[in-house]
């Protein structure tokens, strides 16, 4: 039975007096609804969950698909990567959302398929009062504050990259992420990329344990962190970043360029790693060759089921998709992320097709 129009409101309303654990709507519940709201003329809810690092663009979505498809709406809840990979694994959700890319288990047993759609980038941000120059990071230092090795903001380690910069010798504050969240895999695979001190003590992972820190559970709240402390530093997505005007570093690529995070440093990323086949649509950007690239780069996936139980919410899911990649893309720069190359764009769009 299809989602009704209308579970959406009802769905908000009980939210809103909820804790943020109890959001999840599932499978059971929302057949429930549908019960109770369906009638002659039904629209498709199609619903997702996962990373808060798309949510903007998810809500700008929500409601351009909408004018364009008045028989289909979009519900998106931020729960962060790993749990939007749960939710559509188990059916309780039309789809996942995040930055970490399918495992075989997913794909092989549970019939998955990723698609990009857009790129994101995941900015060093800090708070140093008095400082207006943008600072330079490279993987090495960044490694060594998130392991607690540099703990003050004019250790030797910054203070070389920075020439001519005044830096304070204040303590090092650093937060991030919990466990779960697609913001974490970008940036462990990039310092175990470029540490082997980080690459051995903490790894790759959506979950890591940080030596040092305090956690900050969504985007919007470790922004909120680092501008609130002196001497604080952290790591968000480049939109969250830019909207509220927090300070961001240029990081070093493999080039040795400082490179600042813009959406012409995230497409040549992906160029870099993508031409010319265009064809990896579950490719890591991160440390990318090239002059420009900038090497926090990644893909945000659209994650679901290839044989879903219910063909009709698929063939809608995939109509979505396809709005997704191709007139959508409109959002995507205009809240502040980076499109997809059009080669990419239309590599994802053949990959849509295993959905119908």
């Amino acid at each position: 039975m299809g989602r009704a129009e209308g579970i959406g409101s009802v769905a908000a309303r009980f939210c809103s007096v909820c804790k943020t654990r109890f959001l999840i709507l599932t499978a059971a519940t929302l057949v429930a609804l549908c019960s109770v709201f369906a009638n002659a003329q039904q629209t498709v809810v199609l619903v997702g969950a996962g990373s808060t690092v798309p949510l903007p663009l998810y809500k700008r979505w929500s409601l351009d698909y909408n004018q364009h498809n008045p028989r289909a709406r979009l519900e998106y809840l931020a729960l962060g990567t790993s749990e939007g990979i749960n939710e559509v694994s188990t059916g309780k959700t039309d789809f996942g959302a995040g930055e970490a890319p399918l495992g075989s288990r997913e794909m092989a047993e549970k019939g998955m398929i990723q698609i990009p759609i857009a790129l994101i980038g995941i900015v060093p941000i800090y708070n140093l009062p008095g400082i207006h120059g943008e600072l330079h990071f490279s993987g090495e230092v960044l490694a060594g504050i998130f392991l607690g090795e540099i703990k003050s903001w004019n250790a030797a380690q910054i203070t070389k990259l920075n020439p001519g910069i005044d830096l304070p010798s204040l303590p090092i504050k650093v937060f991030y992420r919990p466990a779960g969240k697609g913001s974490n895999y970008v940036l462990t695979e990039f310092l175990s990329k470029t540490n082997a001190g980080f690459r051995a003590r903490v790894g790759v992972s959506a979950s890591p344990h940080w030596p040092v820190g305090e956690a900050a559970e969504r985007s919007s709240d470790i922004a909120d962190k680092v501008s609130g402390e002196a001497g604080a530093i952290g790591y968000v997505e480049l939109q969250y970043a830019a909207e509220r005007k927090i300070p961001f570093g240029a990081v070093q690529n493999p080039a040795g360029h400082f490179v600042r995070a813009t959406s012409e440093s995230l497409a040549a990323a992906c160029k870099a790693v993508e031409a010319p086949r265009w064809e990896n649509l579950g490719a890591s950007l991160t440390n990318a060759g090239g002059a420009d690239s900038y090497p926090i780069t990644s893909f945000t996936w659209l994650y679901a089921r290839a044989n879903p139980a219910e063909p009709d919410r698929t063939l809608a899911l995939a109509e979505m998709l396809n709005w997704m990649i191709g007139e959508g893309q409109q959002s995507v720069a205009q809240e502040g992320y980076a499109r997809l190359p059009q080669p990419l764009a239309d590599a994802a769009k053949g990959k849509i097709q295993s959905l119908r």
